[in-house]
């Protein structure tokens, strides 16, 4: 009788001792598990400028018939799909970017597309440096700042900067800086791609005036300048070095 008490004793002994190394064991497991996924980047969201709503088509006859509009140039930073910010409030010279989130194409590439959009829907024809005519206008747009800006933790916008220029026949027509702020509607990375969008926007809607201003006989070609190069000349003359 003792005989079968002692082993019934040991029998649970050892079932309590397996049960205990067990738990121990999934415990660790789970940990492990825990701290792998903590370690895992979070996948990048993707943005972009999103579809162009219709714009407010002026009376009339558009500003040019046809204009060559070449790809935007810019800094370096915005040749790549990083989306960057900037936090004026604690050291507005440095450049952060967004861990998690970038743009789907190249921000340059976004604002070119974005910027011909707008003027086709302005009713121009929207040539590009292959395709154009040797007496088409040349719209050259050199991109300063294009950047998610914090004025206070609880306070940001997106904010354009630029310089375009309008050539004709080789000779400079006209060139104006424009610069736009358009706030966002959230502090972060969403936020932020709506309002560089809806920048952008602003900054197209301001070069379409501006188009508009232009003297028509300044955009004339040059009479007497002898034969004029082909277009794929008139791209590499306009093409910046360094890119």
């Amino acid at each position: 009788m003792r005989t079968t008490v002692t082993s019934r004793t040991t029998l649970i002994t050892r079932t309590t001792r397996t049960t205990r190394i067990a738990g121990a064991a999934a415990l660790a497991c789970s940990l492990l598990l825990a701290g792998c996924a903590s370690n895992e980047r979070a996948p990048n969201t993707i943005y972009d400028f999103g579809p162009a709503a219709p714009g407010a088509q002026a009376p009339g006859a558009p500003a040019l018939a046809a204009i060559v509009v070449m790809d935007a140039t810019g800094p370096t930073a915005l040749d790549t799909e990083r989306m960057f910010y900037r936090l004026n409030y604690a050291d507005a010279m440095q450049a952060r970017t967004y861990a998690s989130a970038r743009w789907s194409a190249p921000p340059l590439d976004l604002f070119t597309h974005r910027i011909k959009t707008r003027l086709s829907q302005a009713g121009m024809q929207v040539l590009s440096a292959t395709d154009a005519s040797n007496n088409v206008p040349i719209l050259r747009i050199e991109v300063d700042d294009f950047v998610h800006a914090f004025a206070s933790a609880g306070q940001s916008e997106g904010q354009v900067r630029l310089r375009a220029s309008v050539f004709t026949d080789h000779r400079l027509v006209d060139q104006r800086s424009f610069a736009r702020n358009a706030p966002a509607a959230s502090h972060d990375a969403t936020g932020g791609a709506g309002a560089l969008a809806a920048g952008t926007d602003l900054v197209a809607a301001d070069l379409l005036a501006w188009l508009a201003t232009l003297d028509p006989a300044r955009l004339s070609p040059a009479t007497g300048s002898g034969t004029a190069p082909a277009p794929a000349s008139l791209g590499a003359m306009l093409r910046p070095s360094g890119r």
